[in-house]
């Protein structure tokens, strides 16, 4: 009872401080969330989509690792909004350390962190970001590196970019042949802010990517069919690449795979240990009861069987560590107890994602309504201009008209004064017999 009381509160522990962790703002760091023995294909070569229109930042693509197949795949790269106003994106990308190659996850955040010297293009030459800034709550577009419609973008300017990378479409680095390139200490800071993590679209876009066996080097030899999209998830509107960036020679001790692709003797790392633990029970002496002993049989078959599954459209470290299945253990009761306690955590685990995700929401579509209203201002001030033009020449016009009333006033000013010599000019006319005599 002491042993089961005391894993009762290391799981209760455990939940804590799980729905600790998700109550905090979606937020991220530069983690490894690869680990693979053989290096990435090089970049393939590949023109950049029209971009969409404002607030849309590039996002160049890279070469990903699925699990279930022991294959890398490409994801395209595509224009994505900026989850803030002021927000950068610093792209993933690999690296060889010790025996092994990982992968770094990328990131956003106000200003452009370390992504290991690789040369992706478009802005992204190996050391932060040239392809546009933000000014006044708006980024503006430089034309010399990003694809953009000045009719219907108007915030851009032209900067020619000398780029002294040696362009070798090379995809890692470190190791034999990588790119030599080392954080700055300013870099190292970067990489030590608390950032944000990619958003959803990207992820789905990920996903999306990954689930398309055209994506996959064993297919394409490192020329992808859908190398850009002009929008996340967008795989009608596909840019195909133009040619790989290098021969591509996968190790000679993969696995066979077949006719659809499908890896026919690998199993998901992921799934091994249970593996491991469900053949140890052989030499547990509780386990080799006679009945626990078929009891455990089963299970390994049945484990066995979801190992041999299809893969799903999630690979297995996208897949929370919390939904992954437990380890079996032979004891019925404990399992039980524990599965319970795992569903539980699940369970508010899934609420706190549905929260951040509906703030993340929340927020993007205050983003996006700033924007919307920032674009009605900019369309009403012309109308305004020009109502205000329109007055102005209303009122000089009635200006430079003439005044009747005063016109007619004056002649009539003039005419009285005749009318009254008249009445002289008549004496003045009569005969002069009618004088007297006295006068002749």
């Amino acid at each position: 009872m002491l042993k089961l009381s005391s894993i009762r509160s290391l799981l209760f522990a455990l939940a804590v401080l799980s729905v600790v962790v998700l109550a905090m703002p979606a937020t991220s760091s530069a983690g490894v969330i690869f680990s693979v023995s053989f290096g990435p294909p090089p970049l393939p070569v590949y023109e950049q989509p029209l971009c969409p229109g404002e607030g849309f930042i590039w996002t160049p693509g890279y070469w990903s690792y699925d699990y279930d197949f022991g294959d890398y795949y490409w994801v395209p790269g595509t224009w994505v909004r900026a989850p803030r106003v002021g927000y950068y994106w610093t792209p993933g990308y690999w690296a060889y350390s010790g025996s092994r190659y990982v992968f770094y996850d990328g990131y956003w955040g106000p200003r452009i962190g370390f992504y290991g010297g690789i040369n992706y293009g478009y802005g992204y030459f190996g050391n932060g970001y040239e392809g546009g800034r933000w000014e006044r709550n708006r980024f503006y577009y430089n034309r010399s590196v990003n694809n953009v419609n000045v009719t219907n973008i108007h915030n851009v300017y032209n900067t020619t970019i000398v780029n002294r990378t040696t362009v070798n479409h090379v995809s890692y680095n470190g190791g034999n042949g990588g790119i030599p390139a080392r954080p700055t200490r300013q870099q190292e800071t970067f990489a030590r802010e608390r950032h944000l993590a990619p958003v959803t679209d990207q992820i789905q876009h990920r996903q999306l990517a990954r689930g398309d066996r055209e994506q996959r080097a064993s297919i394409n030899h490192g020329r992808p069919a859908i190398a850009a999209t002009p929008r996340p998830r967008d795989f009608k509107e596909r840019v195909p690449a133009r040619e790989a960036g290098g021969t591509y020679n996968p190790p000679a001790n993969r696995a066979p795979t077949d006719q659809r692709g499908n890896r026919r003797d690998v199993q998901s790392r992921e799934n091994q240990p249970a593996n491991r633990l469900g053949q140890r029970q052989e030499n547990n002496p509780q386990a080799n009861r006679p009945g626990q002993r078929a009891e455990n049989q089963q299970r390994v078959q049945e484990q066995r069987q979801k190992n041999d599954r299809p893969p799903s459209a999630m690979a297995p470290r996208d897949v929370p560590r919390a939904n992954r299945p437990a380890p079996v253990t032979g004891d019925n009761r404990h399992e039980q107890q524990t599965q319970r306690e795992q569903q539980r955590v699940n369970e508010r685990q899934n609420q706190e994602r549905q929260r951040v995700q509906q703030n993340q929401e929340r927020q993007n579509q205050r983003v996006e309504q700033q924007r919307t209203n920032e674009a009605r201002r900019q369309q009403a001030e012309p109308a305004h201009q020009q109502q205000q033009q329109r007055a102005e020449q209303r009122v000089e016009q009635r200006r430079e008209q003439p005044q009747p009333p005063q016109q007619r006033a004056e002649p009539r000013r003039e005419q009285q004064p005749q009318q009254r010599q008249q009445p002289q000019n008549r004496e003045e006319s009569k005969p002069k017999k009618d004088r007297p005599p006295n006068q002749r």
